[in-house]
C-alpha cells in the first residue's frame, strides 16, 4: 500500500532562511509550522524534510553540526505532536554533479522507494523554484512555492500554487 507524503524544504519552509542556518540559536520556526503540519497529518499526509545542504561541503558546518540541528528540529516537532517520517539533505556543492541536490529528484526518489510513497498524490511545498522543478521530475506536479524564503520569479515558476507562507497551504491542501 502506498503512502501520500507533503515534502518539505527546510529553509524557508520550515524555518526562516538565514545563511547556511547549523545551529539551534539562529534556527526560527515559521509561524503556525506546526499547527499546519498537525493540519496535514490530519489529512493523512505523511511530512518528509529533504534539503540541500551545500554548508557542510563548503565548510561552514559539519555534518555532525547539521545532525545535532536535525535532531533538536525534530524534538520540536514532537514536542508539538507533529510526527516527521524522514529527513533527507544533500550535503554536496552545486558544482558536484551529484543526483541529489535539487533540482536534480534524487531526494524524492530515495524517499519514494525507502517509504512506497504514491507520488501523484504527494506534494511539495518550497520556497525555490529547484525545489519545484526536482518535485516535477519526480512526478510531483501538487507543488507550492511559499514567498516566506527566497525571492521569487512568481511570472515563470512552474509551481501550482504560490503562497505566503505554509500556513496558507491550509486553504489549498484539504484532501
Amino acid at each position: 500500500m502506498t503512502i501520500k507524503t507533503i515534502f518539505l524544504d527546510r529553509d524557508g519552509v520550515i524555518n526562516q532562511e538565514g545563511n547556511y542556518v547549523y545551529k539551534v540559536d539562529d534556527f526560527k520556526f515559521i509561524d503556525s509550522v506546526f499547527n499546519t503540519c498537525k493540519y496535514l497529518t490530519a489529512l493523512g499526509y505523511k511530512l518528509i524534510i529533504i534539503s540541500n545542504q551545500s554548508g557542510i561541503s563548503r565548510g561552514f558546518y559539519t555534518h555532525d553540526d547539521y545532525m545535532k540541528l536535525t535532531n533538536w528540529m525534530i524534538q520540536q516537532f514532537n514536542k508539538n505532536k507533529v510526527s516527521i517520517l524522514d529527513v533527507f539533505h544533500c550535503p554536496h556543492s552545486p558544482d558536484a554533479n551529484c543526483t541529489c541536490r535539487k533540482p536534480k529528484p534524487g531526494m524524492l526518489f530515495e524517499a519514494e522507494k525507502k517509504h512506497n510513497i504514491n507520488m501523484k498524490k504527494s506534494w511539495m511545498i518550497g520556497d525555490k523554484e529547484t525545489d519545484i522543478v526536482a518535485a516535477n521530475q519526480a512526478g510531483i506536479f501538487n507543488t507550492i512555492l511559499v514567498r516566506s524564503g527566497h525571492k521569487i520569479d512568481e511570472e515563470n515558476s512552474n509551481a501550482k500554487f504560490i503562497l505566503d507562507s505554509i500556513h496558507t497551504s491550509e486553504k489549498i491542501i484539504t484532501s
